[in-house]
Order: structure tokens, then C-alpha cells, then sequence
């Protein structure tokens, strides 16, 4: 479990910031150019920052947007960083560059979700992950993390799903701890429900192992790439990721090529 953050006062909210990320006073007062004492009298609200040391601070500390907004209300500041609505005019063009990224890896399966697995949107390949699962996970928002690991989603098909469920819970874990947040907490807890315990045979080589789906065209082996907006300066933006799978193998791309030549077919 992560720790909860404080709800008030800058001092305390960087002090935590700073215990989280391990990092001491002098570092972080290195890495944002001013003086431990300065940094010290900060957390015990000695003194008041201006915007400008706020959001070095924060930068420093590798907050995200959404938290560099918070330390700036701490602060007495209104936030810089907007949340604006993924549906607004003003970023078409950025949904427009998704669509185009999306549909540029095709035949391949990629998707677009949000920190809590929340789909946004994916490519014609997605149906991969959708074929025989219960209507109820596909029910809009879809959680794309509980479809992989439900019992009713894809893992009745996934053959290495010990293992390929502790790459998932692994990740999820590294990210709860970089950044707390309550519900990526309880989902954590609910998603490690399902899985079975992992044994680790006498080959095993580490839990970050290709997905090795069941199909009824074959057996798929599938890697993937997490790509996040890192220079965004929304924060809707800011949160996304893409996820983009690509075959491990030969076979493996047949197959999907094979699917994509189907679905173009089928009227």
C-alpha cells in the first residue's frame, strides 16, 4: 500500500514528496538550485515559496502535472498545468495523432488508457482481447487491466498467466509507489485476487515474459511498449499511455496478419 498524502500545508506536502522519493535535503536542494536551510525552513512553513521555486521543487521531485497542481494550491498558487477535456475542440489535433499512431500499427493491437487501465481508445486490433469475454467487462468505461485479468475477460486464455500477471501487478505497483493514489490501490488488491501464485520453474528467466495467447487461429506471443506523453503540458494529456503489442515471433505475425486480411474481407 502507498502512503497517503497530506491533504494540507506545503511543508508537510513536500516533505512527504521528498521521504517518497528518497531523496535528502541537500540533494533536492541541489537539484533545485537553492540551500538546504532555505528547503528546510520550507517544510517546517518557516518560510513561503513563490511559484517559480514551487514548480522547480516539484519538477525536481518528478511530480506529475496533476501533483505539481497540488503542491501549487498548498502553496496559496493557482495551478498552471489545465485538464482539459480529452473531447474539446482544442485537442483534435492531438486525437487526431493518436488515431493516426493507432492505426499505423495495425495489423498489431495497440490501445490508448488511462493510469487505472480506463480505455480510451484502441485500433481494429483490440478485438483480440475482446473475443469470448464476458459483456459485462466490455461495458464502456472498460478497464483494460481487469479485462486481461479477470477471470470471465482474457485469462481463461493466457497460458502464462502467473507469470504474465505478476508483469502486470508489478508495473502497477511501481507506478502506486512513484505516485499514491487510493483507487490504484484497491485495484491493485482486486486484480491480484485473480491471480494463481507464481511458480517459477527451473528455466525461469524473470516475470517480464511475452503474453503467450490462446487463439482460435494459434498460438500468439506477443511483447509490448508503454509509451507515455511525457512532454505534455495538459495534464489529460499528461496522464495517458499507449500501450502498443507487437509478435514475438514469426508465427505470431502471420496470424495477425491473417486476422487483419479477414476483418478488411467481412463486410
Amino acid at each position: 500500500m502507498t502512503t497517503a498524502l497530506p491533504t494540507t500545508g506545503f511543508g508537510p506536502q513536500l516533505r512527504h514528496w521528498r521521504t517518497l522519493r528518497r531523496v535528502s535535503q541537500l540533494d533536492l536542494a541541489i537539484r533545485a538550485e537553492t540551500s538546504q536551510r532555505y528547503l528546510s525552513f520550507l517544510e517546517q512553513g518557516r518560510s513561503q515559496p513563490g511559484r517559480t521555486m514551487v514548480v522547480r521543487l516539484a519538477e525536481s521531485l518528478e511530480l506529475s502535472l496533476r501533483d505539481r497542481n497540488t503542491l501549487l494550491l498548498a502553496a496559496g498558487f493557482a495551478p498552471v498545468f489545465p485538464e482539459s477535456d480529452l473531447a474539446a475542440p482544442e485537442l483534435a489535433p492531438v486525437r487526431e495523432a493518436i488515431s493516426a499512431v493507432l492505426d499505423g500499427h495495425l495489423p498489431y493491437p495497440a490501445l490508448v488508457a488511462r493510469p487505472r487501465g480506463e480505455l480510451v481508445t484502441a485500433n481494429a486490433a483490440f478485438d483480440l482481447f475482446t473475443e469470448g469475454v464476458d459483456p459485462d467487462l466490455l461495458r464502456a468505461p472498460i478497464n483494460v487491466l481487469r479485462l486481461a485479468l479477470h477471470p470471465d475477460g482474457v485469462a481463461p486464455r493466457v497460458r502464462n498467466l502467473p507469470e504474465w500477471g505478476r508483469h502486470i501487478m508489478d508495473s502497477l505497483r511501481g507506478r502506486a509507489a512513484h505516485t499514491p493514489d487510493p483507487a490504484l490501490d484497491e485495484l491493485i488488491a482486486e486484480l491480484s485476487s485473480y491471480l494463481p501464485p507464481p511458480c517459477p520453474g527451473p528455466d525461469h528467466v524473470g516475470f517480464a515474459v511475452p503474453l503467450h495467447l490462446r487463439t482460435p487461429d494459434g498460438d500468439l506471443r506477443l511483447i509490448t511498449t508503454l509509451t507515455s506523453f511525457a512532454t505534455a503540458t495538459d495534464v489529460t494529456i499528461a496522464e495517458l499511455h499507449l500501450e502498443a503489442f507487437l509478435p514475438a515471433d514469426a508465427d505470431t505475425a502471420r496470424i495477425l496478419r491473417l486476422r487483419a486480411a479477414r476483418h478488411r474481407s467481412t463486410p
